[in-house]
């Protein structure tokens, strides 16, 4: 195994909730709740959860979008010193966000409407090199080919694309200052399924030309099983098991993962029969004392309403649970 490029450990982002007297914060909601886990150079790490798991927040606090409650992120770049981006400065991040970039979900929303493509994928480029005029168009244009869109879409505004085409903009844009680090919030959740599998195959070939490295937020656990080497698995704010890819899917350990899974569709009657029954996922407390699954999970005892779960490995996975070498 190689180095780690991202270090993350004890990361918390805290949002305070309630007005009270003269609007002073009643309470907390604990979004991201003490996550620690590497990023190793080279590999597509997948997190995966339903909404409201905390999964963007944490690739938010990541990029320093959101300010960080507490713990730290240490970033490695080739060739320099690493960073310790949690307690970074303005100006420090500001070079940072040229190795460590980001493609959001909804491409309609990321791109601006008044801008031409030339514009949208060469601003940080003008920014950062200094690139105008016919330098800047046969950077874009060569960008451009390199997603798999022609050169002369250059004047062309969004609205002049489908979604995919939208995405694959935003993914031209994010490779622009030729990043080594790659956070991808949802990137495919958007899209229709055949469009889904073109931009996965696009970023698989990229990352394989670019030697990227991935950081891939998603919802739907069936697109992170073909696409990511290790996937770890939120729960309200927590990581809840973290594993191979492998793993995770021939053994999971913790009840949420088996939840997750048991709710991919199977085409096959034959095999859906088969299927161990799983519990429903749905809305939580954050303010429980115990497990935060335990209201929902059919092997919860007194324990895990009582006593938060210790985080445990076994066979290779990392599972936060009380009785995750039992069931």
């Amino acid at each position: 195994m190689t180095d780690p490029i991202l270090e993350i450990r004890g990361l918390n982002k805290h949002f305070p909730t309630g007005g009270g007297f003269f609007g002073k914060a009643t309470g907390v909601v604990k979004a991201v709740d003490d996550i620690s886990f590497d990023v190793i150079r080279g590999e597509t790490f997948g997190i995966v959860g339903e909404s409201g798991s905390g999964k963007t927040t944490l690739g938010r606090c990541i990029m320093r979008v959101l300010e960080p409650s507490g713990g730290t992120i240490r970033f490695s770049r080739n060739g320099r010193e690493p960073i310790e981006l949690a307690a970074a400065d303005k100006a420090s991040l500001t070079e940072v966000w040229r190795d460590m970039r980001m493609v959001f979900q909804d491409p309609q929303s990321s791109l601006n409407p008044r801008l031409r493509v030339i514009d949208l994928v060469g601003q940080c480029l003008t920014k950062t090199e200094g690139l105008a005029g016919k330098d800047l168009a046969e950077r874009v244009s060569s960008l451009l080919e390199q997603v798999g869109l022609r050169p002369e879409y250059l004047m062309r505004y969004p609205n002049a694309f489908s979604g995919g085409q939208r995405q694959r903009l935003g993914i031209a844009r994010a490779l622009a200052t030729r990043p080594e680090l790659v956070i991808a919030d949802e990137a495919v959740s958007a899209l229709d399924v055949s469009i889904q599998a073109q931009t996965l195959n696009l970023l698989r070939d990229l990352q394989e030309e670019l030697d990227l490295t991935y950081v891939f937020i998603a919802h739907d656990i069936a697109v992170v099983e073909h696409f990511c080497d290790r996937i770890a698995v939120m729960y309200m704010g927590q990581i809840v098991e973290l594993a191979t890819t492998e793993t995770l899917f021939e053994t999971p350990r913790h009840p949420y993962t088996r939840a997750l899974l048991g709710a991919v569709p199977i085409p096959d009657p034959r095999a859906r029969r088969k299927r161990r029954k799983t519990v429903p996922i749905g809305d939580g407390s954050l303010a429980r004392i115990g497990c935060r699954f335990a209201p929902r999970c059919p092997h919860a005892t007194a324990l895990c309403t009582t006593k938060p779960p210790p985080r445990k490995t076994i066979a290779g996975a990392d599972v936060l649970c009380h009785h995750a070498g039992d069931i």
